[in-house]
């Protein structure tokens, strides 16, 4: 029964240790550079198909960062907080958005719009069906509408 234990104990440690090194590895492999579909690809994925929470946690580990930019200014001219509204990530992802679409020269019109959607739909998760934060977040949308896009 020692002799059991003991194997089933050793197979354990042996799988952890080689999931670690295959996570070290992939982690490894993630810093190769994209090929310029890869990168719109992926650009889009971290823009439109991420959660927002999930969007941060991405960009708290910065991959590709020699190929992404992932600077900001937060909400830019206007409060992070407006009211106690914490609409920061949302302008994280906004400005990833701008940034990104702009250095891949895929900026448009167009693409502007897709972009500052997904601003609205981020600010209105963060509001949560509060009907005061909807209302400073429509606010938010209609200056990045009015304001936003320059270079």
């Amino acid at each position: 029964m020692a002799t059991s234990t003991l194997r089933h104990t050793t197979r354990g440690a042996l799988a952890a240790i080689v999931a670690a090194f295959a996570l070290i590895l992939g982690a490894g492999t993630a810093s190769a550079d994209l090929s310029p579909t890869q990168l719109r690809t992926t650009t889009d994925s971290y823009l439109f198909n991420q959660s927002l929470n999930t969007f941060i946690s991405t960009r708290n580990a910065r991959p590709y960062a020699t190929q992404l930019d992932w600077s900001s200014d937060g909400c830019s001219n206007s409060p992070d907080n407006p009211f106690g509204f914490n609409f920061v990530k949302a302008c994280y992802r906004h400005d990833f958005g701008y940034r990104n679409y702009k250095k891949q020269g895929r900026f448009n019109e167009t693409t502007r719009l897709s972009i500052d959607n997904k601003f609205k739909s981020d600010l209105y998760t963060i509001c949560n069906g509060n009907w005061a934060c909807n209302r400073t977040a429509d606010v938010y949308y209609q200056a990045v509408r009015t304001f936003g896009g320059g270079s």
